[in-house]
């Protein structure tokens, strides 16, 4: 969630608190996380790394350790996770009950929408065959191509990384209906022009020329969209997959490109990960596939917003404030 928790519980925190930091932060976003704990100990490490000596000392953790390690945190109190989803984290005995969890939503938009609309683009303007073409050194034409201009586009949950990819196809033309769990009055800026429920999705699939899923992972979003899922879509329509790969049925998605009831998939996750090499998944022409990258720290400003919800929260923790984007 994005606002903050209304709740707050008294915490306690020695003098000089021991804060772990496994994200790897340039020098400058270092200087944001510290500047907001001056009478903290700082041990940075790498990416969702560090050692278990420091682990030992914490009261904070801010990056995604295992929970394993963790556990050696007999003083830990709260965990900063760097990424979006906490799946991992969920399950019961993975964190202590009393170890307050936050997530980084509001860091990945811009990077994970941007990712996804180049997919998209790249399929409807047939850049994939024109790549083998060019491996192969042969100039040809590779067909028709098609525009978002007034094609209707559906996004399946409309977050931070929802509503940032919305926009962006809303201003190269498109419709968009977006799905979420409560039907609401769209925003006038959101690029959003209706929004409906998942159980009125079988009567809006049958019109989208794009479907693009950020759905979250879980229990409720297993493998939610499958065999039937795809065969209610038009077969010149695109899916796009920018969420969880456990939500889509990969054998439903693979069958309905191979069987032509898909014009094309951009997958930057997938089911399981990673692909196997031996999957024919990666052979389909009209499947674009990237390895879960979309949301990492390529593109600088990313990391730059993870430091900024981290340095954020580091103050109201230490305030007894509440906490942005608290998962539990």
């Amino acid at each position: 969630m994005n606002a903050m928790n209304a709740q707050v519980t008294s915490r306690t925190l020695p003098a000089t608190p021991h804060i772990v930091v496994a994200i790897p932060f340039t020098a400058s976003e270092r200087a944001t996380v510290e500047a907001a704990a001056p009478a903290a100990l700082f041990a940075h490490s790498g990416k969702d790394v560090a050692s278990d000596d420091d682990v030992a000392l914490a009261d904070i953790v801010m990056g995604n350790l295992p929970p394993r390690q963790l556990a050696l945190a007999k003083n830990l109190q709260w965990v900063q996770l760097a990424s979006a989803g906490a799946d991992a984290y969920m399950a019961p005995g993975k964190i202590p009950p009393n170890v307050t969890l936050t997530n980084c939503v509001g860091a990945y938009g811009q990077a994970v929408s941007e990712h996804m609309l180049a997919m998209l683009l790249s399929l409807m303007k047939n850049l994939p065959l024109y790549r083998d073409n060019q491996r192969g050194h042969v100039w040809q034409n590779r067909g028709a191509v098609t525009t978002l201009v007034d094609a209707n586009v559906v996004v399946l949950g409309l977050g931070d990384i929802g509503g940032h990819f919305a926009r962006l196809v809303s201003a190269l033309g498109a419709h968009v209906i977006g799905v979420r769990r409560h039907a609401s009055a769209p925003m006038p800026e959101s690029g959003v022009q209706r929004i409906v429920t998942m159980d009125q999705l079988p009567q809006i699939l049958p019109q989208a020329d794009v479907v693009a899923s950020f759905l979250p992972g879980g229990i409720e979003t297993h493998h939610m969209l499958g065999a039937a899922f795809f065969a209610s879509m038009k077969h010149t329509s695109y899916f796009l997959n920018g969420g969880r790969g456990s939500v889509v049925d990969t054998d439903a998605v693979r069958d309905a490109l191979v069987n032509g009831r898909l014009a094309g998939a951009g997958l930057d996750v997938t089911d399981p990960e990673p692909l196997p090499a031996e999957d024919s998944l990666w052979d389909v022409p009209n499947a674009l596939i990237t390895p879960h990258i979309a949301g990492g720290y390529q593109l600088p400003q990313t990391l730059e917003n993870v430091a900024a919800i981290c340095a954020g929260n580091l103050r109201h923790f230490l305030a007894n404030e509440p906490l942005r984007n608290t998962v539990r």
